[in-house]
C-alpha cells in the first residue's frame, strides 16, 4: 500500500514488446504469474469453483495495477499476492482471498465499490471497502485522518473479522519489505505497527503474527540495537545447543517411559521480548536467563496436567512461575499451562503444555476457526476465541460519533495484560490491567454501571476508583437514583465504561436542554401575546415546518435543545413563530402581551425561569460568584453551554451583560429549593494548634458540609486565611454558619467569598 510507485512506462500498452521496456515487462509478468502459481498451490482446501473465483480476482487486480511498481522494483501485484498467501495459511475462504488480492484496487487504481459489487458481489466489495483508507477526504490533521481511517477499519472488522485478518496480513508483508522504503518512513510505520497493529493481533490471539510484527518493528525502529542483540543471541544459541538437545532427549525419554504420546518443539524468546525484558527490568543480556523454552503438545487436557507432574519430577520448578491458562483462559482465548524449571547448569527453561487444538488457537487465534473448516464462523466459536471485544467496538461506536474519541476508547482496550476477578456468585471475569470497580460494573451491564453508588471488594467497602487485583471478589451496590459522575472519566480504564459514561452525560444534557428550551420559547412567545406553543400536528404542522427551515434545525426537538444550549435566541425564534402563526390566522392577545412585557425586567430580553436546583446538566451555577437561594440572580445563555446562573452583582455577569445583553434571562429561586448549594467562605485565623479542627467542627455543627478547603502556603505565619467551599441551603443558613465561626476565639474574620 504505502510502497506503491507509479511506473513511467505506459500502463495501457497491451503488447509488452511494443516499447523498449518490453523485456522487463515480460520478466515482471512472469514473476507475478509465478508468485500467483505458488499461491494456488496452497489453495487445496478450497473447491475448484472457489479457486476459479480467486483466479478471476487475481486477473482483475493484475490489470488494475498494471504499470505500478513497488519500491523494490517488483510489479505491485506481488504485494496483493503475498497478502493473499498469508491469508491462505490461515485457510480463509475464497471471499477473503479475493478481497486480499483486490485490497488496494479502490485506493490506488480508481476502481469504485460499485465496480467491485458488479464484478465480484457485495460481500467482497464490503471487505475491500473496510480495508480502504480515507485518503480522498480532507482532514484538518494527519492524526484526525488516521483516527477516521482506523475507526472505519475497526467497525468493518467488528462486523466481519476477516477485514482485520486481511489488514494484518497486509501490514505484515509491508513490514517484511519495509527495508525497500525510504528510511525517513521507517520510524512512523514501525511505531504505528508496534502501537496499533501488534496489539490488535495479540488481542485477537494471532500470536505468531503478533511476535513477527513486534520483531520487524524493533528491527526498523532501532536497527543498531536489533543487530547487536541478534549477534548476542546467535552466540548464545551456539553455546547452548548441547544443553537444548540434552533437555529435549531427557523429556522425550521420560514421556516415552510413561507411555505418553507428545510432540516437543523448541521455542526461543523473540528479540523484541528480550529487549523489552532488558529495558523494563534494567538487565544486561547475560542476566536474561529464560531465552529458551519448549512446547509440549499432548492429546488431552488431562495429559497436560499429567505432563506437568512428570516435568516437575525431572527438574525443580521456579516458585511463583506456574500459570494455569487452561482453567482460566486469557482474554483472547489462549489456553496453556506455563511452568519455569531450573534445567541443567542452573539455566531457567520455560515449558508450555497444551493440546493440539489449544496450539492452533494459541498461534492463529481468531483465524483458527478457518483452520478447522473454511466456512462461515459461528458466534459461539468467535466468542470462545475472545472476539467479544469486536462486538464491543460496535457498542462504543453507537455512542461515539467523534473519530478521535472513538479511537481513544479503542486504544485503551488494546493493552493485553489482564486481571481475573470474581462476581459474588463466583463467575470469573477478565478485566484489563488497572481496571477499576466502575469498569467492572459497566462490564456486567451498562444499567449496573449507570446506577453504581458503592462497591465492596472481598466484603470490604472501597472507593469506586479502587483498582482490581487478581482474585478479588467484587460486589457492586446500586441505587435507583444514582447516576454516572463526570469525575469517573478521570479514572475508568476500559473503552466501554468511558463511552457509556460520556453517552449518558451527553444524553442527559441534551434532554434537559430540550426541556429548558421549551420553557424559554414558551415564555418568549407569551411576550409576543401568544399563550402557548402550537402543537406539532394538524393545521400547525406547516407552521413548524417553516420555522425549522428558518432556523436550519432538523426537528422540533433539535430546535428546543439549541435554544436550551444558547445556540438560538428564544425571543428571535418567538418573533418569527408569531409571524408564521399570524399568516395562519392566529391573533396575539394584546392584554397578555402588555402584561408580560411590562412585568419583565427592562434589561432582560428573554422570559423568566424558576430554579430549584434539580436542573442538573442544563443549568450551571457560576464558580466566579457561587449564587445561593436568597441572592439576586440573573441567567446567561452561553453559546452551547446551556444556562449559567450568576449573582446580579457579579462583575463577570455585568461585563457579559454590557456586551451580550440579548442572551440574559430573568431567573428566580423557587420557594423550596431541592438541594444544597455551594458557597465560598474565607476565614482569617490566628495560627495555632487545633484551630483548623475547631473551625471545621463549628461548620459541622451548623450543618454546613465542607466540600473543599485550602490555605496559604506560608503556614509559619501568625495569621493565615482558610478558604472553604461549603454546601448550604440558603443565605440564612450561610449566615448562621458564619456567626458560629466568629464565636471561635482564634477566628479574626469570617466572611463569604
Amino acid at each position: 500500500m504505502n510502497a506503491a510507485l507509479k511506473s513511467s512506462s505506459s500502463p495501457g500498452s497491451s503488447n509488452a514488446g511494443d516499447h523498449p521496456a518490453g523485456g522487463n515487462a515480460t520478466a515482471a509478468a512472469n514473476a507475478a504469474a509465478a508468485s500467483f502459481a505458488a499461491l494456488t498451490d496452497n489453495l487445496d482446501y478450497l473447491d475448484p469453483a472457489s479457486i476459479e473465483l480467486v483466479r478471476q480476482a487475481y486477473r482483475y487486480a493484475d490489470t488494475a495495477h498494471l504499470g505500478q511498481l513497488r519500491n523494490s522494483g517488483e510489479p505491485y501485484i506481488t504485494h496483493p499476492i503475498a497478502v493473499a498467501a498469508q491469508c491462505a495459511t490461515w485457510k480463509l475462504d475464497a471471499q477473503a482471498l479475493m478481497a486480499a488480492l483486490l485490497h488496494d484496487a479502490m485506493e490506488d487504481c480508481g476502481i469504485t465499490k460499485a465496480d467491485l459489487i458488479e464484478r465480484f458481489g457485495a460481500p467482497v466489495a464490503e471487505l475491500v471497502d473496510g480495508l480502504t483508507k480515507l485518503d480522498k477526504l480532507q482532514f484538518d490533521t494527519r492524526e484526525e485522518n488516521q483516527a477516521e481511517s482506523f475507526r472505519k477499519m475497526l467497525l468493518a472488522m467488528a462486523r466481519d473479522v476477516r477485514v482485520i485478518l486481511i489488514k494484518l496480513a497486509d501490514r505484515t508483508h509491508n513490514m517484511r519489505t519495509l527495508s525497500d522504503m525510504p528510511r525517513s518512513k521507517w520510524k512512523r510505520i514501525s511505531s504505528e505497527t508496534l502501537e496499533i497493529y501488534a496489539p490488535i493481533a495479540h488481542r485477537l490471539g494471532l500470536n505468531q503474527t503478533f511476535r513477527e510484527l513486534q520483531d520487524l518493528s524493533f528491527r526498523h525502529l532501532h536497527p543498531w540495537r536489533y543487530a547487536t542483540l541478534n549477534k548476542a543471541i546467535n552466540k548464545a544459541r551456539n553455546r547452548r545447543r548441547d544443553l537444548v538437545q540434552k533437555v529435549q532427549a531427557d523429556v522425550d525419554a521420560v514421556f516415552s517411559k510413561n507411555g505418553m504420546k507428545v510432540r516437543l518443539a523448541g521455542r526461543e524468546k523473540t528479540l523484541y521480548a528480550i529487549y523489552q525484558k532488558m529495558t523494563l527490568k534494567h538487565l544486561s543480556f547475560a542476566q536474561v536467563t529464560d531465552l529458551y523454552g519448549f512446547r509440549v503438545i499432548v492429546p488431552t487436557i488431562t495429559d497436560c496436567y499429567t505432563g506437568l507432574g512428570l516435568l516437575h519430577q525431572m527438574y525443580k520448578p521456579v516458585p511463583g512461575k506456574f500459570k494455569d491458562h487452561i482453567a482460566i483462559a486469557k482474554l483472547n482465548g489462549y489456553q496453556s499451562l506455563h511452568t519455569t524449571l531450573v534445567g541443567p547448569s542452573g539455566i531457567n527453561i520455560e515449558f508450555q503444555l497444551r493440546t493440539e487444538e489449544m496450539h492452533i488457537i494459541a498461534e492463529a487465534g481468531v483465524a483458527a476457526h478457518w483452520l478447522y473448516k473454511a466456512q462461515e464462523h459461528d458466534g459461539t466459536a468467535a466468542d470462545r476465541l475472545g472476539t467479544k471485544w469486536l462486538q464491543s467496538l460496535l457498542d462504543i461506536q453507537n455512542e461515539t460519533r467523534d473519530a478521535a474519541e472513538f479511537w481513544d476508547h479503542v486504544k485503551v482496550d488494546l493493552f493485553p495484560d489482564a486481571v481475573y476477578v470474581f462476581t459474588p456468585k463466583s463467575q470469573i471475569m477478565a478485566m484489563p490491567q488497572g481496571a477499576t470497580v466502575v469498569d467492572f460494573a459497566y462490564a456486567i451491564h451498562s444499567n449496573i454501571g449507570n446506577r453504581t453508588s458503592a462497591a465492596k471488594i472481598n466484603n470490604e467497602q472501597v472507593p469506586l476508583r479502587t483498582e482490581l487485583k487478581n482474585g478479588d471478589v467484587v460486589e457492586i451496590i446500586t441505587t435507583a437514583d444514582a447516576t454516572p459522575n463526570p469525575a469517573w472519566l478521570g479514572f475508568v480504564r476500559t473503552g466501554r465504561a468511558r463511552s457509556k459514561i460520556r453517552h449518558y452525560l451527553k444524553t442527559l444534557a441534551h434532554s434537559e436542554s430540550e426541556g429548558l428550551g421549551e420553557k424559554l420559547l414558551t415564555q418568549a412567545l407569551r411576550a409576543e401575546g401568544i399563550e402557548e406553543l402550537p402543537p406539532a400536528d394538524g393545521n400547525t404542522q406547516a407552521v413548524w415546518d417553516k420555522l425549522l427551515r428558518f432556523t436550519g434545525s432538523r426537528s422540533r426537538d433539535e430546535l428546543m435543545t439549541d435554544i436550551g444550549l444558547g445556540k438560538r435566541i428564544a425571543s428571535i425564534v418567538a418573533k418569527r413563530l408569531t409571524v408564521l402563526m399570524s399568516e395562519h390566522g392566529y391573533r396575539p392577545d394584546a392584554l397578555l402581551m402588555t402584561r408580560e412585557r411590562y412585568t419583565s425586567h427592562e434589561t432582560v430580553s428573554q422570559g423568566g425561569l424558576t430554579l430549584d436546583g434539580s436542573e442538573n446538566a442544563s443549568v450551571q451555577y457560576a464558580h466566579c460568584c457561587r449564587p445561593i437561594p436568597g441572592d439576586n440572580i440573573i441567567g446567561y445563555l452561553g453559546r452551547g453551554e446551556g444556562l449559567v446562573v450568576h449573582t446580579a452583582q457579579c462583575a463577570t455577569a455585568q461585563k457579559l451583560q454590557h456586551k451580550d445583553s440579548e442572551r440574559f434571562i430573568t431567573v428566580d429561586w423557587a420557594d423550596e429549593p431541592s438541594r444544597l448549594f455551594e458557597a465560598g467562605v474565607v476565614v482569617t485565623i490566628s495560627n495555632g494548634k487545633g484551630v483548623l479542627a475547631r473551625v471545621a467542627s463549628e461548620l459541622a455543627e451548623a450543618e454546613a458540609d465542607i466540600i473543599h478547603v485550602d490555605m496559604d502556603d506560608e503556614v509559619a505565619l501568625d495569621t493565615i486565611d482558610l478558604r472553604f467551599i461549603v454546601a448550604v441551603r440558603d443565605q440564612a443558613h450561610l449566615e448562621t454558619a458564619l456567626r458560629n465561626l466568629r464565636r471561635v476565639p482564634a477566628v479574626l474574620r469570617a466572611s463569604r467569598r
